[in-house]
């Protein structure tokens, strides 16, 4: 294998390269993409958006942060879309770092510490014990809460744990400032969601940031919006680059947001789908997958899980996540996406050839 091995899921031109394939042939199921998008609706704005990018886009992105503060029911300047929800992780880490310390759990999502270096914050790892995933003890560490910050994401990455908004809720008062990554929320149906959003005006110390790209299957876009305070929102706003997103990202997210039907297949859908995958893992042999609540799941292996994916690129063309960029997983974990029932069933077919030998 590449030594230079990929951060994060998803990177096709890498996978390629073990399977000696092109990048089109591989059945990725490393990154979290809802498989059945992108919407029609979202490819249709994307169509009559084209003549717009040859005009700068709107640099307050007004009609998206319409469209996103009505889904939630918010006034538009407590929205702050930005490109991708890993650029506003950027700018709490940013605000993170003027804490004393802040929190964070382990294994968790890699970006988190990379924002959390870039500005040079103090941090401290709280380990998630596997596979209750409890939340740990938070008042043990070497400063206390109210000094801290707290960053966390639910349902959390990469176990899939959803965590309720009645075990998060006392966290608000503890921390100085709670950033919560909610970006797997939506993959969940609206009365059954843990969001902390119904705080967010009552709570100035609360960030929550939310991806576009997931749900509706628009990574390559780039898209994602933060909900804070608008003062601090307005401060950002005066850090990052003018034109953070673009007309065609706008175009997609706002048609995307207003498809009601695509959101009601994909809630539809992902239920029977985890349940097959994970009854299908749990039938062969060495293999232990974790119940999430997220469209991915956490699967525990008696095997190396980075010899298990070169020989599933080489042998299948398929890419599942090793978990080797979570030092506390290593080997022995990887992690995959809930697909169709037809891809879901490929994998399994592949792992199932794979186990036999």
């Amino acid at each position: 294998m590449n030594r230079s091995r990929p951060t994060h899921g998803g990177n096709l031109t890498w996978a390629a390269r073990q399977a000696g394939c092109a990048s089109d042939a591989i059945l990725d199921f490393s990154a979290s993409i809802n498989p059945l998008g992108p919407p029609a609706s979202a490819l249709t704005a994307l169509q009559a958006s084209l003549p717009s990018i040859t005009a700068y886009p709107d640099p307050d992105c007004t009609a998206l942060r319409l469209a996103i503060a009505r889904t939630h029911q918010l006034a538009p300047a407590w929205i702050l879309p930005g490109n991708g929800a890993a650029e506003l992780l950027t700018w709490a880490s940013r605000d993170l770092a003027a804490c004393a310390q802040t929190r964070y759990l382990v294994p968790g999502f890699a970006d988190y510490q990379r924002a959390l270096s870039a500005f040079g914050a103090a941090s401290q790892p709280d380990s998630l014990k596997l596979p209750d995933c409890l939340l740990p003890d938070f008042t043990r560490g070497d400063r206390p809460p109210q000094q801290c910050g707290l960053l966390l994401n639910n349902p959390h990455n990469p176990t899939g744990r959803l965590w309720s908004a009645a075990q998060l809720q006392p966290l608000l008062a503890q921390f100085a400032l709670v950033v919560v990554d909610e970006a797997f929320m939506d993959f969940l149906p609206p009365e059954q969601q843990e969001s902390l959003i119904a705080q967010i005006t009552t709570r100035q110390n609360l960030v929550i940031l939310r991806s576009l790209t997931k749900f509706y299957s628009l990574p390559g876009l780039r898209l994602g919006y933060a909900i804070a305070h608008p003062d601090r929102l307005k401060r950002w706003q005066g850090w990052r680059d003018p034109w953070s997103v673009n007309s065609l990202a706008t175009a997609a997210g706002i048609a995307a947001l207003r498809d009601t039907d695509f959101q009601a297949q994909t809630w539809h859908w992902l239920p029977t789908a985890r349940q097959q995958l994970m009854a299908g893992l749990q039938a062969l042999p060495g293999l232990t997958p974790l119940a999430g609540a997220a469209n991915f799941l956490l699967v525990a292996t008696e095997y190396s899980s980075s010899a298990l994916q070169a020989i599933l690129l080489k042998k299948h063309q398929i890419l599942i996540r090793d978990c080797l960029s979570f030092p506390e997983l290593g080997d022995r974990y990887f992690r995959v996406a809930v697909r169709t029932e037809t891809e879901n069933q490929r994998l399994l077919s592949g792992l199932r050839a794979i186990l036999a030998d």
